[in-house]
């Protein structure tokens, strides 16, 4: 009701389709370059999302036993070291789940 008073807040800025398309590009070069170093029991994932503070990216790696590591991040830290600190979480779930190495990654 009280949406076009000035006192109602900042607006919400609209998010463009070239930042929309700019963001799964970079996410998927971020996912792409993450499933490089890993081998194929690991899955890797991604997800661009429009939440009250603008657009994020969630990148997702489950790796083949152990906690799955994810981090969600704004669209200015969607950068290439990102991918080997995924990478190097994951392979660490692994080294840290009870269940241990699998015995095909020895």
């Amino acid at each position: 009701m009280h949406g076009n008073t000035p006192y109602a807040g900042a607006e919400d800025e609209e998010t463009t389709s070239a930042q929309r398309r700019s963001l799964r590009r970079d996410l998927a070069s971020v996912t792409a370059s993450t499933r490089s170093l890993l081998t194929d029991d690991f899955v890797v994932g991604g997800e661009v999302t429009d939440g009250a503070n603008g657009l994020s990216a969630t990148v997702a790696v489950r790796p083949p036993v152990g906690q799955v590591v994810t981090v969600q991040l704004d669209p200015e830290d969607l950068t290439g070291d990102l991918a080997s600190e995924l990478a190097a979480g994951a392979a660490l779930q692994v080294l840290r789940s009870p269940e241990g190495v699998p015995d095909h990654a020895s």
